[in-house]
């Protein structure tokens, strides 16, 4: 069974998480196909958005793969398509991604989903970093929840390792969508074709900005100057000028 179903509907590519047997927990057959995955979708200017999601409704992701771990599957994040993985998980990709939750996402699986720039869940979904609740701590990126949802309710989640319903994680600003659980992977191919119909430079450069403000605002007042030289002396924006004159859709060429 490959592990890694992937799926192109027009400029959105869908990658889907599929071991539901190990509630799609992460292997480093699973890490690397991710990682190639991105690799392939950020080279093909015909990629403007991702959509990552599980197969089942039980889990999204329940995090790394302890028992392959434990029978000595060796995980590397340092170079090849592991890499790619860590800048995936980090939010670090040229290309927007969009979080499908199709089930419970906690631990590993929910700092997974934190490197989605929009996520879409499940109505029936819970979510969680239940580290500190087995002597851990949330060392995958969970603890950066603050720079997602209020300082406070970061550290109730991190501090307590209880759980949340996708409702609740929408109103603390998490989760952008909540739906019946048959309709995620559809609502979050509408939201990515949605962002995808938009000129890839100006996503690029949307998305490295937004982040960058609340993570490192004096780098993102850097950024912003090399990308306002790039983005609006592109073709693209002279194609969306005369697009909105010519009252028609613009073509992106994405330079």
């Amino acid at each position: 069974m490959n592990e890694l179903v992937q799926e192109q509907h027009g400029a959105v590519l869908l990658l889907r998480l599929n071991r539901p047997e190990a509630r799609n927990a992460l292997t480093s057959a699973l890490i690397n196909g991710i990682g190639a995955a991105v690799e392939e979708a950020e080279s093909d200017p015909e990629i403007r958005a991702i959509v990552l999601t599980g197969t089942g409704d039980r889990a999204f992701c329940s995090g790394m793969d302890l028992r392959a771990f434990a029978n000595g599957d060796k995980i590397g994040l340092d170079s090849g398509p592991g890499a790619s993985y860590a800048r995936f998980a980090r939010g670090e990709t040229d290309i927007p991604v969009i979080g499908a939750a199709n089930g419970t996402a906690i631990g590993g699986g929910l700092e997974l989903l934190l490197g989605s720039d929009l996520i879409v869940a499940s109505s029936a979904a819970k979510f969680g970093l239940p580290e500190v609740k087995r002597g851990l701590f949330p060392a995958g990126g969970g603890t950066n929840l603050g720079t997602r949802i209020p300082r406070a309710a970061a550290m109730e989640l991190t501090l307590t390792g209880d759980l949340i319903t996708a409702q609740r994680g929408y109103e603390l600003g998490l989760i952008n969508e909540v739906v019946e659980p048959e309709a995620v992977q559809s609502a979050a191919l509408a939201l990515a074709e949605r962002i995808a119909a938009n000129a890839p430079l100006g996503l690029a450069a949307v998305k490295e900005l937004v982040r960058l403000a609340q993570s490192d605002p004096a780098r993102a007042d850097e950024r912003l100057g090399h990308w306002q030289s790039v983005v609006f002396s592109s073709d693209d924006a002279k194609e969306g000028a005369s697009a909105f004159v010519e009252k028609r859709a613009p073509v992106w060429r994405g330079r």
